[in-house]
């Protein structure tokens, strides 16, 4: 499957086909004619899948790689005079390129490196998580963590090419394969009640598995039209950030050591549900359809932090424009809005 995110002269394509790795340059040489290559991969990518595409490029290209220890507290701003020593090493230059190989920390470190090394390297991504597949790989937003919250500093930097290989993901562990899936549920959430209701009529992801293909195309195609619509995220593109002020806010709690992104996603997604049911803002009973949901995929609804320790956290929260919190509701399953708020929305005495 092929789709294009049009952007004028940031258009790029992604491609999404079981083992299209083992024919990576095959589409890199369509895109990248310098001559060196910087690999930014994990420790636990890498070994499995890196050492085949450098020697699948090396080809053609001269190839260089840098391994980092995986895990979100890799993904911080101390992080990146490693990474821009190592291209420098390498004599990276504007002409070459850069490929992040990985999930979503690896996708953002990488990515940011690249859009401020030399004031911008050409870039691909190469997700290996699916949550990384159906989300973050797309779009072109770029970033890293602070003490303070989750992607604060950051860019956005489109990629000249994205591949997309399924078959990687039947090396993840169980619980990296629900954390895309609580991605994928959002966007059934927010645009698709076809694709929610197909979710829903599974039993596990077992179940759901021979028709993953089709799903993250699904999913990459929504992202890619409201990516067309709102590059910069001012509108529409915000839509995608339902369940995501209260998931940043999670993860920083627990020092991005507990909940992973996709289960602080699906926490969000549930609890910001509950308390605009109670406000009369989102249909009674919309919660519960994504609880349903959510069990089916192993995916939590709860994490049992007082509300009021999150607030300040929130208040930092990206989506933060003019002193409002821009929250994402549900008019229905499938249909979202933006809903601008105060902190007091979470004014509550209530556990999430």
């Amino acid at each position: 499957m092929k789709l294009t995110v049009n952007l004028g002269a940031d258009s790029y394509p992604i491609y999404i086909e079981n083992h299209i790795l083992e024919h990576a340059l095959t589409y890199i040489s369509e895109i990248f004619s310098g001559k060196r290559i910087m690999i930014i991969s994990d420790d636990q990518v890498y070994p499995r899948y890196g050492s085949a595409l450098k020697a699948n490029l090396e080809a053609q290209y001269e190839c260089f790689h840098l391994e980092l220890p995986h895990g979100e507290t890799t993904k911080n701003f101390k992080t990146l005079p490693v990474l821009y020593s190592a291209m420098l090493d390498a004599g990276i230059s504007r002409s070459d390129l850069v490929i992040a190989l990985g999930g979503g920390v690896i996708g953002d470190l990488a990515g940011f490196a690249a859009a401020s090394y030399l004031r911008g390297v050409k870039l691909v991504q190469i997700p290996t998580s699916l949550l990384a597949q159906v989300d973050s790989s797309v779009g072109g937003k770029v970033a890293v963590d602070l003490p303070q919250g989750k992607n604060l500093v950051g860019a956005f930097y489109q990629p000249s090419l994205v591949l997309i290989d399924p078959s990687v993901l039947d090396t993840l562990d169980t619980r990296f394969v629900n954390d895309g899936m609580g991605e994928v549920i959002k966007y059934g959430c927010i645009k698709d009640r076809e694709l929610f209701d197909l979710l829903a009529s599974y039993s596990s992801f077992e179940d759901l598995k021979p028709r993953l293909a089709e799903i993250i195309g699904r999913c990459v195609d929504i992202k890619r039209r409201v990516v067309e619509k709102d590059q910069f995220d001012t509108g529409e593109r915000m839509l995608l950030n339902f369940g995501h002020t209260l998931a940043h806010a999670i993860e920083q709690f627990h020092h991005y050591e507990r909940e992973s992104h996709g289960e602080a996603v699906s926490i969000g997604m549930y609890q910001i549900s509950l308390l605009a049911e109670q406000e009369n803002l989102t249909p009674p009973g919309t919660a519960d359809q994504i609880l349903k949901v959510l069990d089916t995929y192993g995916l939590p609804h709860s994490c049992g932090i007082p509300l009021t320790e999150l607030t300040e956290a929130m208040t930092r929260d990206k989506k933060n424009l003019n002193n409002k919190l821009n929250l994402i509701l549900l008019n229905e399953i499938g249909v979202s809005r933006i809903y601008p708020a105060s902190i007091d929305f979470f004014h509550s005495d209530r556990i999430v």
